[in-house]
């Protein structure tokens, strides 16, 4: 288990981006991938925050921005939106399978 956040949005990008499509649609927005969605809600739930705390804390901490390569910082609804359809489509449960994996190759 990791203390830094800066570590912990590094893994969160790498499990995601082995475990989702960078976007859901091909009409996505494009603003933000999947990947980096992901890692904003790891972050929120290891800062024990909400949606309007985490965009405060990526306005604050540049060094998580670049590190989630962060050209712009969503609006609150942005990462609540994206929680619920990731929850729906099964992508946070292959997330998990993705990264329990990972861990397992480690040991």
């Amino acid at each position: 288990m990791t203390r830094s956040p800066v570590a912990l949005a590094r893994k969160a990008l790498e499990v995601a981006r082995q475990a989702l499509p960078a976007h859901a649609s091909k009409f996505s927005k494009r603003d933000f991938t999947q990947h980096q969605l992901f890692a904003m809600l790891v972050l929120k739930q290891f800062f024990k925050t909400d949606d309007r705390g985490m965009v405060a804390l990526l306005n604050d901490l540049t060094d998580l921005r670049d590190t989630l390569e962060l050209t712009k910082v969503p609006h609150p609804t942005t990462l609540f939106y994206a929680q619920k359809r990731l929850a729906e489509k099964g992508a946070l449960a292959r997330c998990w399978t993705q990264s329990s994996a990972m861990l397992a190759d480690q040991a």
